[in-house]
């Protein structure tokens, strides 16, 4: 198993685009990352990629619904297998609770992790949704409810990595989506760092999907990151 602490999106629209991203990318990816587009499409086959490939799978489906509801979906992304699941903290202490308490119960080591602030959204957006103070403020508010009920794995931009990391100590673990090269541009994501700057502020895994999948040489692109990352972690 590589040691990578990279996370391949495998943000595509079919199963044989994602099984070719997977295969190209395995040597260098730690994790592969099923999101919406893919495990709409396909379903629990898209979770079996990442067995065919041999990396563990973040899947990453956002869940916020009542706290029956998500905790019968919890109990079947254990059932297939995922090593981590996304919720969205703002579904509340009792939804939180219940997944994490039914990912216990499954036994397969599935992970259940909080999604505090969208990477898409600034403080101009929280305003209009009613939400008062600055993004970083409304992260550590989420984290510090989620952490109350059991939760010990975050995703949060990297800009906010530093602070949860202050705010949670050394036992969370921090999942930094908006990662890019360090060149690139930030696309439809308004808070994104480098891989490395993002390591450097507090974030043990990062999620690179864009600039690896685009690549003209995807196994390349991974490498370079995650060698980023490593070089990062030394520095800590």
């Amino acid at each position: 198993m590589t040691g990578s602490r990279v996370i391949v999106a495998l943000d595509v629209p079919s199963l044989e685009e994602a099984r070719a991203l997977a295969l190209d990318v395995r040597d260098a990816a730690g994790m592969l990352k099923v999101g919406l587009e893919l495990f709409v499409h396909a379903g629990p086959e898209a979770v079996a990629v990442g067995r065919e490939a041999g990396r563990p799978v973040f899947l990453d489906l956002k869940l916020c619904d009542i706290p029956e509801t998500v905790d019968r979906a919890v109990a079947r992304a254990a059932a297939l297998g995922a090593k981590m699941l996304t919720v969205h903290a703002g579904g509340g202490p009792a939804m939180l609770r219940r997944a994490v308490e039914r990912a216990r119960r499954e036994g397969g080591g599935l992970e259940i992790v909080a999604v505090t602030v969208l990477t898409s959204l600034d403080a101009t957006d929280l305003s209009a949704m009613g939400v008062g103070g600055d993004v970083a403020t409304q992260v550590e508010r989420l984290a510090r409810m989620a952490w109350a009920e059991g939760v010990r794995a975050f995703v949060c931009s990297p800009h906010e990595a530093s602070r949860l990391r202050a705010a949670l100590g050394g036992d969370a673990v921090l999942v930094t989506p908006g990662v890019r090269a360090a060149a690139s541009g930030g696309d439809d994501q308004k808070r994104t760092m480098s891989a490395g700057e993002a390591v450097r502020a507090g974030a043990d895994w990062v999620v690179v999907g864009r600039p690896i999948r685009d690549a003209d040489d995807r196994l390349a692109a991974a490498r370079a990151i995650a060698s980023e990352v490593d070089a990062a972690r030394g520095k800590r």
